[in-house]
This record gives structure tokens, C-alpha cells and sequence, in this order.
């Protein structure tokens, strides 16, 4: 068998399982990472421990499923549940069509069918108290992420946000001023702190649509399991970066508070400086004001392994933080990107590119790319036009 890449899944576990080898943290520390059993992290470490790096790869990989249903098993299931269990929740439907009817189906597989059918709604529980949540352990285990508008310049120009990424082990804190909480100041803020600390393990935002999809996944999606993703999530799923969002902004106090101190404190650093633009407040950020708040705010983690992954040597920052949809070309070879137009050139005349999806990148310095099937295409701007 030849090489075979490793998933994101797989590369998460590389990084957590190699800090346990290195005696960096336990393997129960790991399972809670890994978001597996303490037994099944003891079996994957064990494989990993006898084969490298190729004992994570998934078992499975390339092959169809035992245990997969067919479309028409799927249908004669669904109807069966229309037809005598209706009422009934997931798990005591599998448990009846297992009992009655002969048909072995775990619970959270018929729930997910009965959710794309309308069959089944999500049940709302009820409120949890609140508590103060403990601090992660480690570096980079999760950070917290959110956009604070304010008059950040006292009225020298309009307002601002500033996007604030907070280490939850530790507070080290990281910022960035930007015009308006967007998709495209996320992305530039996540830039910075990446190749500053590297890649955490997870974001903790709230439930803005930056972060939160509502429409309904795409035939595509459904077929990757990764769910109806916004801009961001679809560059963070591709890094690897779990995303987990807030109910609350009290969930998220360790942001909320930095904020507050900073709309107290650097607002004064600023008007001692005399900054009136962003460019001036982010360099101001970057090169005296970040480092003198962490050595003043930061504390020492529990644990002293830091679990931030370095950026892979085949992932681009610049193709993957950046906005990309689906584009299908036309008869004329020409393709329609934010009402510009552009013309596939000759040299893609091997691909037979008619009527064929493409994806098309567009990169936060506003520079375009075009891929089809992982090749480049070559293509130039259609100027002159007036867009109906």
C-alpha cells in the first residue's frame, strides 16, 4: 500500500498522542482531548506506540462500511417509524424496531435520518444552573475569541472593534483592531495569532453568523458529514480547529472581562500616544502594548505542555483563510465571482471544463485563484462590462 495522508482528525491525534509518548501529559488527559474513552485512547496510544505514525490512520479508510444501510433498507426503516412510531423518541424507536421488527439501527443514526426528514425536532432541555467554569490546563488547549465595538478612539475617527483572542489556561492575550466584526477580521486576527503561537485545539466564541450556519447542508456536505459551514468554520474544519460556541456571554467571562479592562486601559494608552487611525492602534498592539498586558495579566498554566500544533508544511494560510465557494463555468469558459466576470484562458483547454464546478478563491489582500480538482486554472479579468 502506498503513502497515505492523514486526515485533520488524524493529525490532531499525532500532535496529542506524541506529548503523551514525550511523557508531556497522561493518556487520561489525552482522552479528554481526543474526546474518546480513557480504554479506547489506551488502545489507539498502544497502536500508535507499535506502528508510528501510520497506525492512526483509520482501519477503515477506502473501504465501504460493514454496517452501512442501504437506501432502500433506509426507506423501508423510515416508513416502518411513520407508519408505528411517530410519537416515539430515537432511542426508544431503535429499541422497538430492534424488538418488534428485526432491525438493529443505533439510536443517534436514526436520529440524524429522522432530523433530514422533518421526522423528529430537537427537544429544548431546560436551563442548567450556572457555575464558574475552571480554566483549561494547557496552552492551547482552547481560546476564546470575540469582537468588542466600542469608541476605542474617543471620537478622533468612528467607532472600531476590537477582536481579542484569549488564552483560557493562561490569559495571554492577543488583538487586533478592525472596521466591523466580520468574517474578514476574524480570519485576519486567527492569521496573526497562528504564526505567532500556532494552531489551538479549539475557539470558544459565541453564536454570531460568522461562526453559526443556519441554512440547510448541501448535497456535498451531507456526503463530508461536515454539516452547513460559514466562511470561517469551513477555513477553521480545514485547520483542524475545533469551534464550540457559547449560549451566553457569561460563558465566555474570561473575554468579556478582558475587554472591559482593555476599553479602560488602552483607551488611555492610546490617547496618551496620540493614535487616530487603526494602522497606528495595531501597531501600536503588535510592538509595545500586547507584551507589557500579558507579563501583567498572564498566569501560569496547570500543565506546562503547550497544545498548539505548528501549521503543516502543505497547508497555505493564504488558500485557506480566505472566502471560497463553488462557480460553475460557462459555455464561453467564463466564470461569475461577486458580479466580476473572468475568462478561463487556453492553457486549461485539456481540462474540459464546460459546465463543471470550480472553486474560486478570493484572498484577503483581494487577490483571486481558481482551482479545479486541486489544479490551477489560469483565467483574466473580463473589465468593460456592464452587469445587468
Amino acid at each position: 500500500m502506498g503513502d497515505m495522508k492523514m486526515s485533520n482528525k488524524e493529525r490532531r491525534r499525532l500532535g496529542i498522542l506524541s506529548r503523551v509518548k514525550e511523557g508531556e501529559i497522561t493518556i487520561r488527559k489525552a482522552a479528554g482531548l481526543l474526546g474518546t474513552s480513557y480504554r479506547q485512547t489506551r488502545r489507539i496510544y498502544k497502536r500508535y506506540c507499535e506502528e508510528g505514525d501510520a497506525g492512526l490512520v483509520h482501519r477503515g479508510r477506502g473501504k465501504s462500511s460493514n454496517r452501512g444501510f442501504s437506501e432502500a433498507r433506509k426507506r423501508e426503516i423510515l416508513e416502518l417509524y411513520k407508519d408505528k412510531y411517530n410519537d416515539f423518541g430515537p432511542t426508544l424507536a431503535a429499541e422497538k424496531l430492534e424488538l418488534c421488527d428485526h432491525f438493529s439501527i443505533n439510536p443517534e443514526t436514526l436520529r440524524q435520518w429522522l432530523l433530514e426528514r422533518g421526522l423528529w425536532t430537537k427537544k429544548r432541555k431546560s436551563k442548567d444552573h450556572r457555575r464558574w467554569r475552571e480554566r483549561k490546563e494547557n496552552v492551547g488547549e482552547m481560546v476564546q475569541m470575540d469582537g468588542s465595538p466600542h469608541d476605542w478612539f474617543e471620537g478622533r475617527r468612528e467607532d472600531a472593534v476590537l477582536m481579542v483572542m484569549i488564552d483560557d489556561a493562561s490569559s495571554r492575550t492577543h488583538a487586533r483592531f478592525s472596521e466591523a466584526e466580520t468574517t474578514r477580521g476574524c480570519m485576519e486576527i486567527f492569521w496573526e495569532y497562528a504564526d505567532t503561537y500556532g494552531l489551538p485545539h479549539s475557539l470558544y466564541v459565541d453564536r454570531h453568523s460568522i461562526y453559526r450556519c443556519e441554512r440547510e447542508p448541501t448535497v456535498q456536505e451531507q456526503l463530508e458529514q461536515t454539516g452547513p459551514l460559514t466562511q470561517f468554520g469551513r477555513a477553521m474544519h480545514k485547520l483542524g480547529v475545533c469551534i464550540k460556541k457559547a449560549n451566553s456571554p457569561q460563558a465566555k467571562g474570561r473575554v468579556e472581562r478582558v475587554n472591559g479592562t482593555f476599553q479602560d486601559r488602552l483607551i488611555k494608552e492610546m490617547r496618551l500616544e496620540r493614535i487616530n487611525t487603526i494602522a497606528e492602534a495595531n501597531r501600536f498592539l503588535k510592538e509595545v502594548y500586547l507584551a507589557r498586558f500579558n507579563e501583567k495579566f498572564n498566569v501560569p498554566p496547570k500543565n506546562a505542555a503547550d497544545l498548539h500544533r505548528n501549521i503543516a508544511q502543505e497547508i497555505d494560510l493564504d488558500e485557506v483563510l480566505c472566502f471560497e465557494e463553488q462557480r460553475q463555468v460557462q459555455n464561453d469558459w467564463t466564470v461569475r465571482w461577486n458580479n466580476r466576470w473572468f475568462q478561463l484562458t487556453k492553457r486549461n483547454r485539456s481540462r474540459g471544463l464546460v459546465k463543471q464546478p470550480i472553486k474560486v478563491r478570493e484572498k484577503l489582500d483581494g487577490r483571486i485563484s481558481m482551482a479545479y480538482k486541486g489544479h490551477r486554472l489560469y483565467f483574466r479579468e473580463i473589465t468593460g462590462l456592464a452587469i445587468g
